[in-house]
């Protein structure tokens, strides 16, 4: 059979400068899954996705999905039908976004203009620090000078209020966002909670188990509430509006561009606030997110800046900003 376009799946492994460390464990290496698309003119359009066990995916598992629709995507998927042939998650994310970059190459036009968005700006991101013992993370904060948004991985350990005051005390001049990753109970937030609410905090990202979120119904916090592995579809949106504020957008959740941008319209209709996120990984993942962050409350997009190198035509971040005109890397028409 003829075929329009060539498929290439590679799987790549990215050394994480240290060691990344949330309350459900550590790695030290980001391990992704690169979807290349190119066509008989020689356009290549590129996505990339990282599996996630806490979402039931491995490299196997998301690999064989992708190859087993090849002869599909082949023949020249569209988005439309993969919206409806894969569901949300990041096999479907790195097709999606390739088949955007794809076009992108063969008009000759940046992916916002083809979704009719506005154009990219400059953003700034938040840092994450990782799970560590309050004094080290106290460092970690200070060695972040100049980065004013940081991100904080939290155990739910009771010892949380200890790390918390160490980084306030090194760094007084950042705000901060806490990140549970769901290992909270109920009642230890409501102690943290009395514990930290005086300090400079702009959002408390899941807290709690997404099994175990319904106790968020109406409780009141001084913080905005943010779900994130509460929260993949618009189809979850009513829920989350009734127990959070704010929602975490990944597009490796999302399962591409495509739903990240209709779960962004429709949260917003909805009134709840916005975090634009992203697994730990190249800027090959971070610039289709770039898309949507424009339109965020919260901007999240440090992966790359969590490794100890990123790809050769990736993102220029500059501290914590990250100037959208350099974006080669996805998304750009590109000199072949």
């Amino acid at each position: 059979m003829n075929t329009n376009i060539q498929l290439k799946l590679e799987r790549q492994s990215w050394p994480i400068a240290g060691q990344f460390r949330i309350s459900r464990g550590a790695k030290t290496s980001a391990e992704v899954l690169v979807v290349s698309l190119r066509d008989d003119q020689g356009h290549i359009g590129r996505g990339e996705c990282v599996p996630y066990a806490r979402y039931g995916e491995s490299l196997d598992s998301v690999s064989a999905q992708i190859e087993g629709l090849r002869s599909t995507i082949e023949a020249e998927m569209n988005l439309s039908q993969l919206q409806t042939t894969l569901p949300c998650g990041a096999a479907r994310n790195a097709i999606d976004c390739a088949l955007w970059d794809l076009q992108s190459q063969r008009t000759r036009q940046p992916v916002w203009q083809l979704a009719n968005l506005p154009a990219p700006i400059a953003l700034t991101t938040a840092f994450t620090l990782s799970l560590d013992q309050p004094s080290k993370m106290a460092e970690a904060a200070k060695a972040a000078k100049g980065r004013l948004l940081l991100k904080l991985k939290l155990a739910g350990d009771g010892s949380d209020d200890q790390r918390l005051h160490a980084i306030t005390q090194a760094r007084p001049d950042a705000q901060l966002i806490l990140d549970g990753n769901e290992g909270f109970s109920f009642t230890g937030l409501q102690n943290l909670l009395m514990q930290i609410a005086d300090l400079n905090i702009v959002a408390i990202e899941q807290p709690l188990p997404a099994d175990e979120d319904e106790a968020l119904a109406g409780f009141m916090t001084p913080f905005a509430l943010c779900a994130d592995e509460s929260l993949h579809s618009r189809a979850q949106l009513p829920q989350m509006a009734a127990r959070y504020d704010m929602i975490n957008i990944k597009l490796d959740k999302t399962g591409g561009l495509t739903e990240a941008l209709a779960l962004l319209a429709e949260a917003k209709a909805l009134d709840l606030q916005i975090m634009v996120g992203c697994m730990v990984a190249t800027s090959l993942s971070m610039a289709p997110a770039l898309l949507i962050a424009a339109q965020a409350d919260l901007v999240d997009l440090d992966g790359p800046l969590l490794l100890q190198r990123d790809r050769k035509d990736g993102l220029r971040y500059h501290q914590a900003n990250i100037p959208v005109q350099e974006m080669s890397v996805w998304g750009t028409p590109r000199t072949r």
